[in-house]
């Protein structure tokens, strides 16, 4: 089986693979102190990666290797993720008496009822969580699969760059890692992460600090760049990095970021919206925004008035220790498009 969980080591990177840029994240811990100790933010082709599948493996491949370069430091192991759109997830109850590959055929069993491939096109994991409350002799089981090109296209990218892809993980699970590091909410609370990236929109809304909802549609900060790109002449690399570095001209700002700015207000309204339909009961105490969208200027001010919901931009690094070499102000500025890149580098410190 793919190893979607493994054990923890040391020495491993995470490896964030974006539609538009691929972005890496190597943290340590001291003591129960976590620190960042580099990272980087390739830029990449906008047919590398399209629909959250990896359509030029040699893309992705240069854009690690870059930035592993960036980096420095030697890395035994990298962990990714497939985006959760292309996840199965099912908890399933099976008999205590089950072990080994005995518990892993029962497994394969069950799994071959609700996954509407054939098993041999699909990389399965999974976990036993406990006994169940209602009945000791069973146990429950989270099963993880995916299409195993999904998986295997990322492994591949990773391998080629010179680093061991030990684990394939899944983004929700990153960003439960996450928000234990940045959210310490009461149990009665729920808290949303919205992830805006270059082609998504993702809000996961989390309860007790596990995944309760999740939904992926299809917006995110490319139309704007396109159409930067398209009306002022500049490439895409010089938009995202304007954008990161807000050196934007005051004219395209006020003539086309605000503008989008009431879109982006607008398209996470409508996603919350679809939230509170969906019969998760719990008040939703506070939103946090990540991703390259997530520096728009006066965003989560522009979202705190629209929701009436405290919204703020989701900064993991203000939460750990940082690498003396790294420039603090750069890191500030980056730290919420890193936000998943460094759930997966905490995944190093899983037991």
């Amino acid at each position: 089986m793919v190893s979607l969980f493994g054990k923890k080591t040391s020495g491993w990177i995470g490896i964030d693979i974006g539609s538009s840029s691929v972005k890496l994240v190597s943290m340590s811990t001291h003591g129960s102190q976590r620190q960042i100790d580099a990272y980087a933010i390739v830029p990449l082709p906008a047919t590398a990666v399209i629909d959250g599948n990896i359509e030029v493996v040699s893309e992705v491949t240069a854009a690690v290797q870059r930035g592993l370069k960036i980096c420095g430091g030697k890395y035994s192991a990298a962990v990714v993720a497939v985006p959760s759109s292309a996840v199965i997830t099912k908890r399933i109850h099976l008999s205590n008496l089950f072990a080994g590959i005995e518990l892993e055929d029962q497994v394969k069993i069950e799994a071959d009822q609700f996954i509407p491939y054939p098993l041999e096109e699909v990389a399965l994991d999974f976990e036993v969580i406990g006994p169940v409350a209602k009945d000791p002799n069973l146990n429950e089981i989270l099963l993880v699969a995916c299409r195993k090109e999904s998986a295997d296209t990322r492994e591949d990218a990773v391998n080629t760059a010179g680093v061991k892809c030990e684990i394939v993980d899944v983004d929700t699970y990153a960003m439960e890692r996450l928000l234990s590091l940045v959210d310490q909410a009461p149990d009665d609370q729920l808290v949303a992460v919205v992830d805006i990236g270059a082609s998504t929109l993702c809000l996961n809304v989390f309860m007790k600090g596990k995944i309760a909802y999740n939904r992926e549609q299809a917006f995110g900060g490319n139309d704007l760049s396109q159409a930067i790109h398209q009306q002022h002449g500049l490439s895409m690399e010089e938009v995202d990095l304007a954008f990161r570095e807000n050196t934007l001209d005051p004219g395209i700002v006020e003539q086309m970021v605000v503008p989008f700015t009431d879109t982006v207000v607008q398209q996470v309204s409508r996603a919350l919206q679809f939230f509170y339909s969906s019969g998760v009961h719990g008040q939703l105490g506070r939103v946090y925004v990540c991703g390259g969208v997530s520096g728009l200027p006066d965003l989560a001010k522009r979202l705190t008035e629209e929701l009436e919901i405290d919204t703020q931009v989701l900064t993991p690094f203000n939460h750990t220790a940082v690498n003396r070499k790294l420039n603090p102000e750069r890191l500030a500025r980056d730290g919420a498009v890193l936000a998943k890149a460094c759930g997966l580098a905490l995944r190093s410190f899983n037991q």
